[in-house]
């Protein structure tokens, strides 16, 4: 598979490509081909070196593969996130338990901001100059 394209759709181009060429001009354009992907693999190589060369010895120790996009998966950072504990702060679960916020009409959004959750049994605080 090269990008989005699966097995049946290359092999449909490449016999769209025998059609249209015809087999008379098709063995310049595969030679024009293969001069390109080797002008893109020296193009890799040389910005790989000269990255190499900027960055200094400690070029070797990164990780690339773990800055792959590839590798992105939000459930699989949010399950690493919440099993691991905060700096500085307590395990999972052994953390003191969260203030409630009176419900005062008006009341500002700083005390949602200073950690305090919303009692879900009393009336929802607003702003009457924000409605």
């Amino acid at each position: 598979m090269i990008g989005n394209l699966s097995g049946g759709e290359i092999l449909l181009l490449v016999l769209a490509a025998l059609v249209i060429l015809g087999p008379a001009r098709l063995p310049e354009y595969a030679a024009k081909l293969a001069r390109g992907v080797r002008w893109v693999r020296d193009l890799a190589e040389g910005a790989k070196g000269q990255l190499k060369d900027e960055l200094g010895p400690g070029f070797e120790e990164i990780d690339w593969r773990q800055l792959d996009p590839r590798q992105y998966d939000p459930r699989r950072i949010v399950r690493e996130a919440l099993s691991t504990p905060a700096e500085g702060g307590a395990a999972p679960g052994t953390e003191k338990p969260a203030t409630r916020m009176a419900a005062v009409p008006g009341a500002s959004s700083a005390t949602a901001r200073r950690g305090e959750v919303h009692d879900p049994t009393r009336a929802t605080p607003y702003d009457t100059d924000a409605t």
